[in-house]
Parts: structure tokens; sequence; C-alpha cells
């Protein structure tokens, strides 16, 4: 299979507060909005994309429908997290996780969503010497 796009859908029965907070708080902007279905786009990288989607629809099969996100973290690697993690705490967003570093390789914090999706902000930082050798050749921060 040749994947030509890829992106999470988070089923939720809140799907306009779910998007707002992410065009609130994560600089996504709507592309599509039928109430029941939002498709988000990063405004800073149109290849990050996220849609949000109410559970409860028929698009669903009936064997899932009325399920929610749960269990789901989603990634977001930022150029500055020190500042994101500053404009986090100023616009009040639940803090799970506290900004720090990570021996394999992550300087990150971890937030909330209103679905209750944690999302987890990331800069690579050089892996310690334990985790260094378990990247494969190139796939290490520098």
């Amino acid at each position: 299979m040749k994947s030509t796009s890829y992106y999470p859908v988070l089923m939720t029965d809140r799907v306009a507060e779910t998007a707002r907070f992410y065009e609130t708080h994560f600089r996504f902007t709507s592309l599509f909005d039928c109430g029941w279905y939002v498709h988000l786009q990063s405004s800073e990288d149109p290849a990050v994309n996220l849609a949000i989607l109410d559970g409860t629809h028929s698009t669903i099969p009936a064997s899932a429908r009325g399920g929610r996100a749960s269990g789901v973290l989603l990634n977001f690697e930022v150029a500055d997290v020190d500042a994101e993690y500053e404009r986090a705490i100023a616009q009040g967003l639940t803090v799970l996780l506290g900004l720090r570093d990570e021996a394999f390789g992550q300087r990150h914090f971890i937030v909330q969503g209103p679905d209750g999706v944690l999302i987890d902000v990331i800069k690579p930082i050089p892996p310690s010497e334990e985790f260094l050798r378990l990247y494969t050749g190139g796939a290490v921060a520098t």
C-alpha cells in the first residue's frame, strides 16, 4: 500500500469544542466543517492534519459507534518546546507532565485536550549514551 496522506481522526461527542481547542492552542485551521466532522490543518505546515469526528455518526461501523478517543497520545514536534510550554501555561491548559528532558532524546511536556486525549509537545534532543546505541543510523537528534 502506498499512502498518499496520513492523519489521526479523533472520535468524540464534543466535535466543535475539540476542534476549537486545536485551532486555539495548536494553530490549526479548519478546512472542512459539516458539524459532525471537522478536518483541521496546521497553519504552519500543510502536511500536518488532524480530524475530529462525532463518534456516533453513521459512517462509523455500528459495532464501534459511540466510541471516544482514549488511549491516544498525539505527538507534536516543535522548534522551541520551552516557549510552547510557557504559552500552554499562560493559556491555562491542563498540564499533566511538566517540561523535562528524557534520556531517550526528548525535551517535552504533556497536556490534555477537552476530550481526554493526551498531547505530547516535543523537541528532540541528543539522547544519553545508553539510548544513543539503540537508534538506527540517521535517526538521532543532533
